[in-house]
């Protein structure tokens, strides 16, 4: 054959490939119409990927992911995570993300979180593995150790903020994280404030909590942790009523009463000496800071005022103590709150 046909042929060849591809790209370039998140979990096929992607942000889109996909040749079975899908990406682009694992972050907000079993359930909401996965985690006291806690005091490692994770981090990778932030926020300086009060940071937590829960209003918090700080100090019980809710799982209750007050719980400080074996929520770093900085003043009685104003009266003396109480219980009884 001569060198001029090869040539003719040739050129022929790459000129109908270039028609083909100039074709087809705007088939693979063009953007999505929607935007969407699609979850790619261990295991699936690109089959399921495809599906993912016609359900989450378009169909057609989908489609052309698809053959993207199957064009690159990619292996997806051990590819996790979650990947946005902005309005105008095209589908090679996200083909290319998933087949690669460049999975896009999420951002994990918890504030006003009282108890544990509150934030696994949001985690589990939030991330891959859900909340079973991660309350075996918490209640394990092996991997509690990891992190020098128990089950009682690992609450004391989930500060409130926003974080950002993956969508597919495990809990013990989740803790492990957790626990850096613990450590970075726990610095030489506040640990010499924790030393000085007399307690651990753990410790410190735990007041924070109880804190937090006896009062909403926060240019209150010191003058309150330093009263629960006094009683400490001095020995007395805290018989701090929001650790009796605690210890009966009601936070709803309006008016503590003596029977409650006898409720067997090691979280229950009408009856046990000293703190609560842990946090009774996960307090806010703002007030563990109240705590560690709390005001100096000899007040060991407070009751909530009786004009319901969120704040609180304070005395040293118990007599003056039992006066506020009756005015807040007579006003208790005129709104008919029991």
């Amino acid at each position: 054959m001569k060198k001029s046909t090869i040539k003719w042929i040739v050129s022929g060849v790459v000129a109908a490939v270039v028609v083909l591809l100039s074709a087809a790209a705007p088939y693979f370039i063009v953007g999505t119409p929607h935007e969407g998140v699609v979850k790619v979990r261990k295991g699936s096929t690109i089959d399921m990927i495809t599906d993912s992607v016609q359900k989450n942000v378009d169909f057609n889109f989908g489609k052309r992911v698809k053959t993207m996909l199957n064009l690159m040749n990619a292996n997806v079975e051990n590819r996790m995570g979650m990947f946005r899908i902005p309005k105008g990406m095209s589908a090679f682009t996200a083909a290319r993300r998933i087949k690669n694992g460049m999975q896009d972050g999420v951002r994990f907000t918890f504030n006003n979180v009282r108890t544990l079993d509150e934030w696994t359930e949001r985690w589990g909401e939030t991330f891959m593995e859900g909340p079973d996965a991660m309350r075996k985690a918490l209640k394990d006291s092996a991997m509690c150790a990891r992190f020098g806690k128990t089950p009682e005091t690992i609450a004391c490692l989930l500060m409130p903020d926003t974080y950002e994770f993956y969508w597919d981090i495990s809990p013990e990778k989740m803790l492990e994280r957790m626990n850096g932030y613990y450590n970075d926020f726990w610095t030489s300086e506040r640990k010499a404030k924790a030393e000085r009060l007399g307690l651990t940071p753990d410790e410190v937590a735990t007041v924070a909590s109880i804190v937090e829960e006896e009062t909403s209003k926060a240019d209150e918090r010191g003058k309150v942790a330093r009263l629960y700080l006094n009683r400490y100090q001095q020995g007395m019980r805290l018989q701090a009523d929001p650790t009796v809710k605690f210890a009966i799982g009601d936070f709803s209750i309006k008016r503590i009463t003596v029977p409650m007050t006898q409720v067997n719980s090691p979280y229950n400080t009408y009856r046990v000496n000293g703190l609560p074996p842990g946090p009774i929520r996960l307090p806010e770093k703002s007030t563990i800071d109240a705590v560690l900085d709390a005001p100096q003043h000899d007040y060991l009685y407070m009751c909530a005022r009786a004009d319901f104003s969120g704040y609180h009266d304070f005395t040293r003396d118990y007599a003056a103590h039992l006066d506020n109480a009756h005015r807040y219980q007579a006003a208790l009884n005129s709104r008919g709150i029991k």
